[in-house]
């Protein structure tokens, strides 16, 4: 009697592809075994009624009934578990040769051509599991073949014997065969689909790992950096301090005026500076602060419009429904680097706009500059990918889709047909609300 098979999965090198492909097998399983019950039993029912032939039912329905129950636990098992260990697989093998075994054993052994089903059998334990499992399932299942040869029932077929086609045994054979490739074809094919799906999320959780252990590296160096900074910064207001009481400054306007400039734009080195300190933990009291969504936007775009000479910047804050939200310096950096970087492509104009649609926070930069090229919007978020053709450029962005990665949001980025390009944030606001 024919017994479908098909896998589970071997253990992989990361739990989430381990899982996933584990779990879409099994399910798979799952799956074939009711049409497995389902093929028996239509089977037994044409050998007994088509062509006349005696078998023991009773027996037979008992086997079969061992492998629904079987299929019916291994259905509320693996309902709510995921991952499949190579010790899992190798039960679900041995049980299924166990119920091969038990109908070959009532249906004629060696004799009935169905039994060369256990070498589908063989090759999904070789795809499937480890090298020593996979060996002891060939010594379990020749065992099993042997014992047939000696010790199973009879199967009584019809006297008349004919040679060709139109011999029983022939026709089983081939159908054997036909159903041996079928089910090769089938599940290896849905076999490496899981493995190739499980892959590729492995490969991407490594990827996502290296781009976080880059995010501190740069960190670290910031942090550095900013320590080295403080100190001539300090020098630097003290000197501009005593300029400014100095009389040849007092006495000249033109020269207070550049003394103030040079005193504010000092104060925002400082202001960075302290900022850099604060997202690497030095300030971890002030990092994070309880707001609102309109008031943290609104007062974010008034802030960067003051620092930087845009001629025009369209802020539209479409939000209706404000909330309570906390937001802390890496997420109020994040979205000044999308505007920085729209203000170098594009610094005569820029729109600005955010919206709450359900659940979720949108942010749009749009600007008029010569938009991204096609190589960059293939690689946008990878670090050092840039226009700006210096080095270290292509970093911003990196670290923008990293941190709305963190919070579970995306970052989309397109040309316009008009000109221009335009960069989406999309942020879930269960991330940073406070309600």
């Amino acid at each position: 009697m024919p017994e479908n098979q098909t896998p589970s999965s071997v253990s992989q090198d990361g739990p989430g592809a381990e899982s996933n492909a584990g779990h879409s097998n099994m399910l798979l399983l799952i799956q074939l075994r009711w049409i497995a019950v389902v093929g028996q039993i239509t089977t037994i029912a044409v050998v007994i009624f088509g062509f006349g032939i005696a078998l023991p039912l009773r027996d037979l329905l008992k086997v079969l009934a061992c492998l629904i129950l079987f299929n019916i636990a291994s259905h509320l098992r693996w309902r709510a578990s995921r991952v499949v260990t190579n010790g899992e697989l190798f039960l679900a093998l041995l049980v299924d040769a166990a119920t091969l075994t038990g109908l070959l054993y009532l249906t004629g052994g060696t004799t009935n051509p169905f039994a060369f089903l256990y070498l589908l059998q063989v090759i999904l334990g070789a795809v499937l599991l480890e090298a020593w499992s996979t060996w002891v399932f060939v010594a379990i299942t020749s065992t099993c073949l042997a014992c047939l040869s000696l010790y199973a029932k009879p199967l009584l077929l019809p006297t008349e014997q004919l040679s060709g086609l139109s011999n029983l045994y022939i026709e089983g054979m081939l159908l054997c065969f036909a159903l041996n490739a079928s089910l090769l074809v089938f599940f290896v094919s849905r076999i490496n689909n899981n493995l190739r799906s499980g892959a590729a999320m492995l490969a991407d959780l490594r990827q996502h790992a290296a781009e976080e252990a880059h995010i501190v590296r740069m960190g670290l160096l910031a942090s550095g950096a900013a320590h080295e900074l403080g100190t001539p910064l300090a020098t630097l207001s003290v000197i501009l301090g005593d300029w400014r009481h100095m009389p040849e400054f007092r006495k000249n306007p033109q020269l207070l005026d550049e003394l103030g400039e040079m005193q504010a734009q000092l104060k925002r080195c400082k202001t960075i500076v302290s900022g850099v300190l604060m997202s690497a933990g030095e300030a971890r009291g002030e990092s994070s602060i309880k707001t609102t969504i309109c008031t943290f936007l609104d007062e974010l775009v008034l802030e960067w419009r003051v620092t930087r000479p845009v001629v025009v910047l369209e802020y539209n804050n479409h939000i209706e429904q404000d909330m309570p939200v906390v937001f802390d310096s890496a997420l109020k950096q994040m979205i000044c680097n999308v505007l920085d970087n729209a203000f170098e492509s594009s610094p005569t104009w820029l729109r600005f706009e955010a919206m709450r649609e359900g659940g979720v926070l949108r942010l749009v930069v749009t600007d008029a500059g010569d938009g991204f090229p096609a190589p960059m919007l293939t690689h946008f978020g990878k670090p050092y990918q840039s226009t700006k053709g210096r080095p270290g450029g292509g970093l911003g962005l990196f670290f923008t889709v990293n941190v709305v990665r963190k919070l579970g949001g995306v970052v989309h980025a397109r040309n316009l047909v008009s000109g221009g390009a335009l960069v989406q944030v999309t942020l879930p606001l269960a991330a940073i609300s406070l309600e």
